[in-house]
C-alpha cells in the first residue's frame, strides 16, 4: 500500500489544495430547502468547503463524501458529492448546456463550435469508505462509488430530431467497488452504450482494471486496491479517441485502454452490433470527478438499483458506514494529446 504523504502546507479550503477554476460542485443536501439538490457555482466554489461532504483532510486531500440516502439531482437516486466541468469559468453569459461550455469529438459535425475538441482529466486520489450493506447484494452497483465520468448532455431537441444522439448517456464511468468481507476492492471501468432511456440494449460494458469488474463477488486479493490506496487516472480524449491510464506506486500495475468514440467498436477491438453505430460522435460532454455513490437505497426490480441502508440522518448513517467517502491529492485538466507524446 502506498504512504499517505502529510501536505507540508495545510490548505484550509479545498480551492486553496485543487485549482477549482473551472468546475462546480453538486452536493447531497438541499440546505435552503427549494426541492432541489444543492450547487455551488464556480465563484462561490473557490473559497468553498463543507465539514461532512467537501473539505480538506489532515493529509492535504480534498475529501468528497456523500450518504446513502440524500439529496439527489432530478434524474439520479444516486447521492452525489461531484464536481462539474464548467469551460465558462465564471462568465455566466455562456449557458451550462452551450456547445462554448463543453467539448466534442473530432466526428462532430459542428465541432469547432464547441470550448474544444477532446480535453484531458488526471486524478490522484484514495477511497476512504463504501457503503457495505445492501438488500440485494448481487446487484451490480452494491458496494461501489463512481470516481470520474465523462457525460454527454441530455438534449431532448437533438433526440427529437431522430439523429440518435442526446440521450445523456456515459461513455465512461470509473468505478471502486469493494466486497464487505474483502480487504481490497476493484477498480474498473465502464462504457455506455449509446442508445435511448428505454431501450433494453442501454446497458454498461464493464472493463476490469485491477481486481475484478462490477458483477464478479470474488475476492481480488493482492490484484485488488485497498481503502486508502493511493492510485492514479488519467483521461484523455484526443481526435475520436479516448485513451485510458491507470497506475498505482508499482509501474508494472499500469493498465491502459483505447476506444474510439464516433462508432460501435469497443474497447477489445470488437464490433457491438447492439451499440450505437456512430458511437458518441454527435454528443456534447462534460467531465465530472468526486464521489457518486452508485449505492442507492432505492428497492425496484432493475439492476440500478440494490436498496442500500440509510437513514437519511448523516451522523447516523456515518456511524454505520453507510456513504462513501474519497479523498483527492490532485485534479488537473488540460487539452488532449496525442497518443504518442
Amino acid at each position: 500500500m502506498c504512504a499517505v504523504p502529510v501536505a507540508p502546507v495545510q490548505a484550509q479550503t479545498p480551492g486553496e489544495q485543487i485549482d477549482l477554476s473551472f468546475w462546480k460542485l453538486t452536493l447531497p443536501i438541499d440546505a435552503n430547502s427549494d426541492g432541489k439538490v444543492d450547487e455551488i457555482k464556480v465563484r462561490e466554489l473557490q473559497k468553498y468547503s463543507h465539514p461532512d461532504f467537501f473539505y480538506v483532510d489532515e493529509h492535504g486531500f480534498v475529501v468528497f463524501a456523500a450518504p446513502n440516502k440524500a439529496a439527489t439531482t432530478a434524474t439520479s437516486t444516486n447521492a452525489r458529492s461531484e464536481l462539474r466541468q464548467m469551460f465558462r469559468g465564471k462568465n455566466t453569459s455562456i449557458g451550462t448546456h452551450e456547445p462554448k461550455n463543453n467539448f466534442a469529438i473530432k466526428a462532430h459535425r459542428r465541432a469547432k463550435r464547441f470550448a474544444d475538441v477532446g480535453g484531458q482529466l488526471e486524478a490522484t486520489l484514495r477511497v476512504l469508505n463504501v457503503p457495505a450493506r445492501a438488500r440485494y447484494p448481487d446487484k451490480e452497483p452494491a458496494f461501489s462509488v463512481v470516481i470520474g465520468q465523462i457525460h454527454a448532455l441530455k438534449d431532448g431537441h437533438l433526440v427529437r430530431s431522430g439523429s440518435g444522439f442526446g440521450y445523456g448517456n456515459e461513455p465512461l464511468k470509473i468505478f471502486y467497488k469493494k466486497w464487505p468481507e474483502h480487504e481490497t476492492g476493484s477498480v474498473f471501468w465502464t462504457y455506455e452504450r449509446n442508445l435511448a432511456t428505454d431501450d433494453p440494449d442501454r446497458t454498461d460494458i464493464a472493463y476490469p482494471v485491477w481486481g475484478n469488474s462490477w458483477d464478479n463477488p470474488e475476492d481480488p486479493g493482492d490484484n485488488g486496491i485497498a481503502l486508502g490506496q493511493v492510485f492514479n487516472y488519467n483521461i484523455n480524449v484526443h481526435g475520436n479517441t479516448m485513451s485510458l491510464t491507470f497506475r498505482t506506486h508499482d509501474p508494472s500495475q499500469t493498465v491502459t485502454y483505447e476506444i474510439d468514440l464516433s462508432n460501435n467498436v469497443d474497447a477489445y477491438g470488437n464490433v457491438d452490433e447492439k451499440d450505437n453505430p456512430n458511437g458518441y460522435a454527435g454528443e456534447a460532454f462534460y467531465f465530472r470527478a468526486g464521489a457518486y455513490n452508485q449505492c442507492s437505497p432505492k428497492d425496484d426490480p432493475s439492476f440500478r438499483y440494490p436498496a442500500c441502508a440509510g437513514t437519511g440522518d448523516w451522523d447516523t448513517d456515518k456511524a454505520n458506514g453507510d456513504y462513501v467517502a474519497v479523498a483527492f491529492r490532485r485534479i488537473t485538466m488540460t487539452r488532449s494529446v496525442a497518443r504518442d507524446q
